[in-house]
């Protein structure tokens, strides 16, 4: 806590941040149609002129990653050769795949490869229902949910522990673009990056918390009829707002760590409860088929942007699930490369790409293959979903399976858990990143600035849900939210991209820990920090 005393804010990020989301906030208090009017146009500009790039640019983060990970650049060892880890392998992970993509999988697990199945995009030629649209499904379910989201996650986090750990440069997203623009990242540009670097993340975060909140509220409706509903929302918020607050305050080696061990832990044990008393025969022979025609398709449903029919479904879908992972991917990098200290980069892409994206391709094929294989059989699940909302799909499947109140009630507090540790480790980081302590890595920022973030990311949730009113769903107001909060982080992602793989090649330029004696060391690296 000492550090956290010393840290003072850092007002370039503080006050330029501060005024844009309260006027933010106070448009969708003061005039909701016009908040909600800003958003659409903004999407719609960025998947009109921009889809083109959010579809490749996640394959090439793929690639970089892979090649960073199976290359001789694999054996650097973020902070020297001498360098120890802070966290167990397990616990590495747990917190990895909880601050990743966690929330997330629980609302689509069931979800998604309904919807793409029994409502697939117009002008593929497709029949609802079919075996062809279940495979369509499933292989755009692990596209949007396992290599690709985590590769952008991860060529950000590398590229942040490189540039802290072993080139000496500030704790800061803009370190990145050190190749580029030297010392100058101590400055203008350096603050300008992370602005819009915390813009993102506070949308996406408020994305999620959305999607969250719709979800407990319509499990707390269905278990105890409560009526689900504004106020039922607010009060969701505010308890989950409350208890990350609290877990934040608390610092990385409490809160977080103790939240994703056991977020975790749930997972698996969740993921084991629908194998053994599903379908297990049909989720392998699903699962199996899946995975071969998401390898045999990847480029083709990776690059769908239906230029001649004008389906709109990219928009929602896709270009949706890129935005929300760029939004978060620098910030999520800069939480991921403050644990991986003592880790190789190979360690790190298996840690942080591989092991969470395979978790999820067999998340999806169990819960997926589950509820496709009730719904064939009568269940009535995508109905459940038309009628009351996506929100009510997993209530409807876990109906079906042995204890159905217990294991609903299990699923509402692993949702809340992993809101709560999403939220959690990015009010960390973007307090971090508001305070002059954000050089020193290990540094936790003030509990004032934790609060004050905390409420404006859930401020931000309700008032786009609030805003949407009866235009479109509170599903599709997070989606247009997240594509706000993307799009200007697309452009800053592929330029760090590259300027990450050139510092970690050019490591004996760079590399101040292990390289401190060799002539070719840009002296500005030292004397930077």
């Amino acid at each position: 806590m000492e550090n956290s005393k010393k840290a003072k804010l850092r007002l370039s990020i503080f006050i330029p941040m501060s005024i844009i989301f309260v006027l933010a906030i106070v448009t969708g208090i003061v005039a909701p149609e016009a908040f909600f009017n800003a958003e659409n146009s903004i999407a719609e500009f960025a998947f009109v002129n921009f889809g083109w790039l959010f579809q490749i640019s996640g394959v090439i983060f793929l690639f970089m990653c892979l090649y960073l990970m199976f290359s001789k650049y694999g054996n650097i060892r973020l902070g020297g050769k001498d360098a120890k880890p802070e966290l167990s392998f397990w616990n590495w992970f747990a917190i990895s795949l909880c601050a990743g993509i966690g929330t997330g999988v629980l609302f689509w697990g069931v979800v998604e490869p309904l919807t793409h199945m029994f409502n697939p995009p117009e002008g593929l030629g497709l029949v609802a229902g079919s075996e062809a649209a279940a495979m369509f499904s499933m292989t755009q379910t692990f596209i949007h949910w396992t290599y690709i989201p985590y590769a952008m996650y991860a060529i950000a986090g590398v590229g942040i522990a490189y540039a802290v750990y072993n080139a000496k440069l500030p704790f800061q997203v803009s370190s990145t673009l050190y190749p580029l623009f030297g010392k100058r990242i101590k400055g203008t540009i350096g603050a300008v990056v992370d602005n819009v670097c915390l813009f993102a993340i506070a949308g996406g975060v408020a994305a999620i918390l959305g999607v969250g909140t719709m979800q407990i509220g319509s499990g707390l409706n269905i278990l105890t009829g409560i009526e689900t509903g504004k106020v039922l929302w607010i009060a969701i918020v505010a308890l989950i707002v409350l208890t990350y607050i609290i877990s934040s305050y608390t610092g990385l080696q409490k809160g977080i760590r103790w939240l994703s061990d056991n977020n975790a832990k749930l997972f698996i044990a969740m993921l084991v409860f629908i194998f053994v008393f599903g379908p297990t025969r049909f989720i392998l022979n699903f699962g199996t088929q899946s995975t071969g025609h998401f390898i045999q398709n990847f480029f083709q449903q990776t690059t769908y942007l239906s230029p001649i029919e004008g389906s709109a479904w990219p928009r929602w879908w896709p270009i949706y699930y890129w935005a929300i992972w760029l939004a978060y991917a620098p910030l999520s990098g800069m939480f991921f490369a403050r644990i991986s200290k003592g880790r190789t980069i190979k360690q790190f892409m298996l840690v942080n790409l591989v092991l969470p994206a395979t978790f999820g391709l067999i998340w999806f094929s169990v819960f997926g293959g589950a509820a496709v294989n009730l719904q064939m059989n009568g269940a009535g699940i995508f109905e459940a979903m038309k009628s009351g909302g996506n929100e009510v799909a997993v209530f409807s499947f876990l109906k079906n399976f042995p204890l159905p109140t217990l294991t609903s009630i299990i699923y509402i507090v692993a949702i809340f858990v992993s809101i709560v540790t999403l939220a959690d480790s990015m009010t960390s980081t973007i307090s971090s990143l508001s305070t002059k302590a954000y050089n020193s890595i290990e540094a936790e920022a003030p509990g004032k600035v934790k609060i004050f973030w905390g409420i404006v990311m859930s401020s931000l949730a309700i008032i786009n849900l609030l805003s949407a009113g009866g235009k479109i769903s509170g599903i599709d107001a997070t989606k247009q939210i997240s594509t706000v909060a993307g799009f200007p982080i697309l452009f800053f992602m592929v330029l760090m991209a590259f300027t990450s793989l050139y510092m970690i090649i050019k490591q004996e330029k760079y590399d101040v820990v292990n390289c401190p004696d060799t002539a070719k060391i840009d002296k500005d690296v030292v004397r930077i920090d």
